[in-house]
C-alpha cells in the first residue's frame, strides 16, 4: 500500500522526532546525575536542582526539538502510523547509552532494535490514510462523542488515584507509578496535539482557527498534560534505570495513545480486517524487539552471564525493585559492578 503525500510528510518529521528524542533522554539523565551529585537532592525526591544545570537544559531543547517534529508529524499522518515509531527512539537511546552511560547492550539486544525496526516498516506500510478535517469544529465534535468522553473520564480517574494514593506510597519503589501518569497523561496530550495541530495547519492554509474557542482549549490542555508528563518523567528516569523507563512507557504510552485515537479519530474505519491484523502485528513485533532490547542489555555486566548460564530475570523482580536499581547503578557510576553487586541482582531473580 502507497504512502499518501501527507503520511510521508508525516513519517519524515517522526523519523527526525525520534533521532531528536532518543538523545535528549541521555542527555538529560546525565543532567541530572551531575545535579544530583553538586546538590546532594535527587530530582526522584523532590529535588528540582536540575533546573539550574546547563546540561539538563540541552537535553531538554533537544526534547522540545524532537516534540516539535512530532507535534507537526500528527498533523499529517494519523497516531496509528505517528505514535509507534517512538520505539526508533529508544534506539537511539540505548545505543548512547552504550556509548556514554556504559550501560551494556547485549547481541540479543541488537536483534531487538532489528525486530524494532521491522515492526516499523509493517506499520508504515499497512498505515491507514489521514482523513481530511476541515475544521476545528469537527475535531470538538469528535472529541465531545461519548465514547471519547469516557475515555477521558476513566483517565482523570486513574491520574488522581495514582497521584493522591499511590505515588506517596510506593511512587519511589515501583516503576509502574510514575510511568503510568506520563503514559495516561501523554495518550490526552496526543489527542490535543493532533486537533491543534491540524488546526494550525488550516490556520496556515488561510482558514483561521484561532477564531473558534476550541482551538486556546486544545492549547491548553496540551500544556498541562505535558507539564505533568515532564514532571513525573523526571522523576521516573532518576529514581529508576533508563533500560527499565523506557520500554515500559513506550508500551503503555503506545497502547494509550492508539486507543485514544482508534475512539476518537475511527482511524481504522474503512480498512479491512487484514490490514488492521496487520498493523497490530507490526506494534507487537516492535514491542516484543524493545523487551529483548532492554531485557539482555545489562545482563554482561555480571560475570556469571559470562558464564554459566543464570536464571531468566523475571519481570516482576525489575519493576518492584527500584530502589536496588538505584544502588546497582550507584556501584556502577564508580566502576564496574561488582561480584557482590551482580549476586544481589540475581538473588532478586
Amino acid at each position: 500500500m502507497g504512502l499518501s503525500e501527507e503520511n510521508l510528510i508525516g513519517l519524515t518529521l517522526a523519523l527526525i522526532s525520534s533521532g531528536f528524542i532518543g538523545a535528549s533522554f541521555i542527555i538529560k539523565k546525565q543532567g541530572l546525575k551531575k545535579a544530583a551529585a553538586f546538590s546532594g537532592v535527587r530530582a526522584g525526591v523532590g529535588g528540582y536542582y536540575y533546573l539550574l544545570e546547563p546540561l539538563w537544559w540541552v537535553g531538554m531543547i533537544t526534547m522540545i526539538v524532537g516534540e516539535v517534529a512530532n507535534f507537526v508529524a500528527y498533523a499529517f499522518a494519523p497516531a496509528v502510523l505517528v505514535t509507534p515509531l517512538g520505539a526508533l527512539s529508544v534506539i537511539v537511546s540505548a545505543t548512547l547509552a552504550q556509548l556514554i552511560l556504559k550501560e551494556k547492550l547485549h547481541q540479543l539486544g541488537i536483534l531487538g532494535c532489528v525486530m524494532c525496526i521491522a515492526g516499523s516498516v509493517i506499520i508504515v506500510i499497512h498505515a491507514p490514510k489521514e482523513q481530511p478535517i476541515n475544521s476545528v469544529l469537527e475535531i470538538w465534535d469528535m472529541a465531545t462523542q461519548p465514547a471519547f468522553l469516557a475515555y477521558v473520564g476513566s483517565i482523570t480517574v486513574l491520574v488522581f488515584i495514582l497521584v493522591f494514593h499511590f505515588v506517596p506510597r510506593c511512587g519511589h519503589t515501583n516503576v509502574l507509578v510514575y510511568t503510568a501518569i506520563c503514559s495516561l497523561m501523554g495518550s490526552l496530550t496526543v489527542m490535543s496535539v493532533k486537533a491543534l495541530g491540524t488546526s494550525l495547519k488550516l490556520t496556515f492554509q488561510g482558514e483561521n482557527q484561532l477564531i473558534y474557542p476550541q482551538t486556546w482549549f486544545f492549547m491548553l490542555v496540551v500544556a498541562i498534560c505535558v507539564i505533568m508528563q515532564m514532571n513525573y518523567l523526571n522523576k521516573a528516569l532518576d529514581t529508576f534505570n533508563t533500560a527499565v523507563v523506557s520500554p515500559i512507557y513506550y508500551v503503555m504510552f503506545t497502547t494509550l495513545t492508539i486507543l485514544a485515537s482508534v475512539i476518537m479519530f475511527k482511524d481504522w474505519d474503512g480498512q479491512s480486517g487484514g490490514t488492521v491484523v496487520s498493523e497490530i502485528c507490526g506494534f507487537i513485533v516492535v514491542l516484543s524487539g524493545m523487551i529483548l532490547l532492554h531485557a539482555t542489555k545489562e545482563f554482561e555486566r555480571c560475570p556469571s552471564f559470562r558464564g554459566s548460564a543464570p536464571s531468566s530475570p523475571s519481570l516482576s523482580a525489575r519493576l518492584y525493585n527500584g530502589n536496588e536499581d538505584f544502588f546497582i547503578k550507584h556501584d556502577e557510576e564508580n566502576g564496574s559492578p561488582s561480584e557482590s553487586t551482580c549476586s544481589r541482582r540475581q538473588e532478586l531473580h
